[in-house]
């Protein structure tokens, strides 16, 4: 494992005021600040690449996958300094980013965004407000075969919309290895800012996702249907066809 970490993205000092991710500062989830977007945005951006390049890194930090925080003392010295003082007082805060640089780091070495070209998403560039889990699980049931049973993916997202803090961090790594599996990209940054946020506001973060997932199916099912149109031949009816020539000599 490398003795230095890598301050191409640097954390953040704990004075910065711009790092909160909106935990426990009111208001609904899509008025959270862009300074707490663009902060997780670093961070995982940061473990991404450092788990990447580092083997030393993935293995450490995909080891508190499904781990309570006083059991993964060899990831605080990748994460501890991303958290603020006020942060550091908020333990559905600190799980939040545990969390999801041990989800991160335990994607296949193909997966991370480091490893493609541009080493960005799309989800990234689309406005101040990441893709939600409802939507990937959209995006999963949209590949078809390659992709999630519906039915599948509905269960999951509702299950994963019923629980409570713990339970969600419980259910969390299956259903992110179900959409990794797939080749489904997550956005890990809102992610991250919604497992912060989800004690104060899980109603309206599970309505979010719910509605980002069936807008997105009901958008994908309408796509097909006029594709289907369009490839359609048209047949002549019987009223308008063609007299053959030959008949009746």
């Amino acid at each position: 494992m490398s003795d230095t970490v890598s301050t191409t993205l640097p954390a953040p000092r704990s004075g910065d005021s711009t790092a909160d991710t909106g935990a426990g500062t009111g208001g609904s989830p899509q008025s959270a600040p862009a300074g707490g977007l663009q902060k997780a945005r670093a961070f995982t951006r940061w473990i991404d690449r450092r788990s990447f390049e580092d083997p030393g890194v993935r293995s450490a930090l995909r080891r508190g996958r499904g781990r309570d925080l006083d059991a993964v003392p060899f990831m605080h010295r990748f994460v501890a300094g991303w958290l603020t003082e006020e942060q550091l007082r908020d333990p559905d805060v600190q799980r939040a980013y545990y969390t999801v640089a041990s989800l991160i780091a335990s994607q296949r070495r193909d997966q991370f965004a480091a490893a493609k070209s541009g080493a960005g998403t799309a989800s990234e560039s689309e406005g101040r407000y990441g893709r939600s889990l409802g939507a990937a699980f959209a995006d999963g049931v949209a590949k078809g075969e390659a992709g999630l049973r519906e039915s599948s993916a509905e269960t999951r997202l509702n299950l994963l919309s019923r629980q409570s803090v713990a339970g969600l961090h419980r259910h969390l790594p299956g259903a992110v290895q179900q959409l990794r599996d797939k080749q489904v990209d997550v956005d890990w940054a809102q992610l991250l800012v919604d497992l912060s946020r989800w004690r104060p506001h899980c109603g309206a973060i599970k309505r979010r996702w719910l509605q980002d997932y069936y807008r997105a199916r009901q958008a994908d099912v309408y796509r097909r249907a006029l594709d289907a149109d369009s490839n359609t031949d048209v047949q002549p009816s019987p009223d308008n066809a063609t007299p053959d020539p030959a008949a009746g000599s």
